[in-house]
């Protein structure tokens, strides 16, 4: 291992804050691997680029020898972390959760090594608490101390719904400190009162206290809001590199430039002093090498320029199979899996970013008659020819 000053100049890099600076180094000293503990919540199925930001920094401690805790929020994504929220979040199933939770693994590990990373689920130890351990858990704080938070303490004054579920919450996620024996927690800066709470309860459990390391939030492809999978604003490590690409296209310029600078592995010598939209084509390019490979960055980038700068069409079209004679043309952009939803279908066609056989069709409710290799795009970049048949 690098000796602690060392190791603390490359970890603190891009940090929000670190609670205690001297604390971490003291506990880097030691000479062990330490544990190193982040929690994600499986509410939707896509780990998505908000994540990378703490995702590059756990790759960094586990490269310099620590051990990774990945901590999937199986049983706290059946509460819903209130962090950041202006409301009570949907209460999902246990049949979402389990479903979204299986990407979960295959997508972390595009990023972090499994020789240095233990996944763990914190249903195993959370739905096996006792009525009398949830009670001791519960009376480790206060109501007022959980007020404190911005985000209840608005809430409250407006009279908002606050869950009592949601009180517990930060406890159930200070808990998983203790279970994991976290060394350090990681987390972006809307977690501060969180990760807080795990050093306050592991020294509850008389465990020393984590240390906190906080990372900027990504904002989303809206600009405004912090990148989430439950805003819809986001670029799932799942998707397709052309996808992936265009969508950092698709970011306005001011945007970009944020998150150049908030990751880590953006080129920026590379950036600096380039028109925005070639400016944007570097950083696509990283991040879609990063996420993916050279190899697919490289190809995403020449779809791109053939598909939407000159506007042509790819040579790998996918086929969408119909025994219908004839549909809504709304209906078709959905089935053939051209836009999320039926709602979203309808507003790409009254934008006229829907064409069959190059001709723009606005009106969703038009009846398309079903031709054998026919071609519908909608948006910029979804390409589909129609095959008749199952």
């Amino acid at each position: 291992m690098l000796n602690a000053d060392k190791q603390f100049e490359i970890l603190r890099s891009g940090c929000t804050e670190i609670i205690e600076e001297k604390e971490l180094k003291d506990k880097l000293a030691l000479g062990r691997p330490l544990n190193i503990k982040f929690g994600a919540d499986p509410s939707a199925p896509d780990i998505h680029l908000g994540h990378i930001v703490v995702l590059d920094k756990l790759r960094r401690f586990g490269e310099l020898g620590h051990k990774i805790i990945f901590i999937i929020g199986d049983f706290t994504a059946r509460i819903g972390d209130p962090s950041g929220r202006s409301m009570t979040r949907p209460v999902l199933s246990k049949e979402q959760i389990t479903e979204n939770s299986k990407t979960y693994q295959k997508q972390i590990f595009r990023i972090l090594d499994k020789k240095y990373t233990q996944v763990v689920h914190n249903s195993r130890w959370l739905e096996k608490m006792s009525l009398e351990e949830i009670l001791m858990l519960a009376g480790t704080n206060t109501v007022s101390r959980m007020l404190e938070r911005d985000d209840f303490k608005k809430r409250f004054k407006e009279n908002i719904m606050i869950r009592t579920s949601e009180f517990l919450y930060p406890l159930l996620q200070g808990y998983d400190s203790v279970r994991v024996e976290a060394d350090v927690e990681i987390g972006g800066s809307d977690q501060i009162f969180n990760l807080l709470m795990g050093r306050t309860i592991q020294q509850k459990y008389e465990q020393p206290p984590q240390s906190v390391m906080t990372l900027p939030l990504l904002k989303g492809l809206d600009g405004e809001k912090k990148m989430s999978k439950s805003y819809g604003n986001y670029i799932g490590l799942d998707e397709k590199p052309e996808d992936i690409y265009g969508k950092v296209m698709s970011a306005s310029d001011s945007l970009m430039y944020e998150w150049a600078q908030i990751l880590s592995f953006a080129d920026k010598d590379a950036i600096k002093g380039l028109d925005p939209r070639s400016a944007k084509a570097v950083l696509a390019h990283n991040i879609s090498e990063y996420i993916c490979s050279k190899d697919e960055a490289d190809g995403a980038r020449d779809h791109f320029e053939k598909v939407v700068v000159r506007k042509g069409v790819p040579e790998d079209i996918k086929e969408f199979f119909t025994d219908e004679s004839q549909m809504p043309l709304a209906d078709l952009v959905f089935a053939a899996g051209g836009a999320p939803s039926k709602n979203r279908a309808k507003q790409l066609v009254e934008q006229g970013a829907v064409s069959l056989e190059g001709e723009v069709i606005k009106n969703f409710r038009e009846n398309i008659r079903i031709e054998d290799g026919a071609l519908l795009k909608a948006g910029k970049r979804f390409f589909v020819k129609i095959r008749k048949g199952k």
